[in-house]
């Protein structure tokens, strides 16, 4: 059997798809298994033993560069390469309307989320066969039933992330116990006040913990160091990539951060994780594992500095 998934963006979204790569190994041990995922996030697939090829697709990238003629060349070599095989399902796990179009370009039954179920009901008039699943219940267990639906088994299986960080040496990383602060998230709302992390950063230290606080822009940078200069024990690493920023959090006790995809990562990698929402609510795209996992505060209503110090205290006592 040959089978093509289609879950393309964002961070958090691909992590949320892991599971029915897993899913699907444990009921097909011999199935090829293809993902088709945006180029930026293509090393999250990859991480997982059972995914035979990733197919990267660059729309954010081409979308920037509408006019240029080498967009419309890797336009046409991502065609080729995306139809060159026959599959036998093309499971849309995204539903949108992009994500759609993109698994129309390959060969096969095309299978994805019915138009009262899609989150654009125009994508369902792309797929073969579509599936009513409901939306109340989180990112995670919507994706594993839409994939159960489509290939018809029982999922009576325990939740597997399936993936494991990299063997990366990092020569910077100093410390016994080590706590990442995820500061950075993709919108300035989402974010979490200075003065709360430094507050909580300090007090984390003094209970023995280095520090790391990952940053990528200049911006999420010049945050994480404003935040470290006062603190005893911490390190703005360089920037790194997502195999090794996988790597740094597979070493650490404890991460704490706000609503951003490496929080997502964290507890794929089943590392105790806290993830803070000030302006979403966690109920359906919360962190999500089978490790510790605690989602606090929700929109509008951000977690307190004794909130999450009381559960890390609890994490860090196991």
């Amino acid at each position: 059997m040959r089978i093509l998934l289609v879950k393309t963006s964002s961070l958090g979204d691909v992590i949320h798809n892991l599971p029915v790569l897993s899913d699907l190994r444990h009921v097909f041990p011999g199935a090829l298994i293809d993902w088709c995922v945006e180029e930026s996030f293509a090393d999250i697939p990859r991480l997982h033993p059972a995914l035979d090829q990733v197919i990267p697709v660059a729309l954010r990238r081409w979308r920037r560069n509408p006019g240029r003629l080498a967009t419309w060349r890797e336009l046409r070599d991502f065609r080729r390469l995306i139809h060159r095989k026959a599959y036998d399902i093309v499971l849309d796990t995204q539903g949108l309307l992009k994500s759609a179009l993109i698994a129309r370009q390959a060969q096969g039954r095309h299978c994805g989320y019915a138009a009262e179920a899609a989150r654009e009901p125009m994508a369902a008039r792309f797929y073969d066969q579509t599936f009513v699943i409901p939306r109340n219940v989180h990112a995670v267990q919507r994706n594993r039933w839409l994939a159960a639906a489509a290939f018809d088994y029982p999922l009576d299986l325990p939740l597997d992330y399936g993936i494991s960080a990299p063997p990366i040496e990092i020569g910077w990383l100093r410390g016994d116990r080590l706590g990442v602060l995820l500061t950075a998230t993709s919108r300035d709302d989402k974010l979490w006040d200075e003065g709360r992390w430094c507050e909580l950063g300090q007090a984390l230290c003094e209970r023995g913990l280095t520090l790391v606080l990952p940053a990528g822009n200049a911006i999420e940078r010049q945050r994480a160091e404003r935040i470290a200069a006062v603190l005893t024990a911490a390190v703005v690493p360089p920037p790194l990539s997502l195999p090794q920023v996988a790597a740094v959090l597979a070493r650490a006790s404890l991460v704490i951060g706000v609503d951003t995809g490496l929080a997502h990562l964290t507890a794929a990698l089943r590392v105790p994780v806290i993830a803070l929402y000030i302006a979403t609510d966690p109920a359906l795209t919360g962190v999500h594992g089978s490790g510790f996992v605690r989602n606090l505060g929700a929109a509008g209503a951000p977690p307190s500095v004794s909130e999450v110090l009381t559960v890390a205290e609890h994490v860090l006592r196991r």
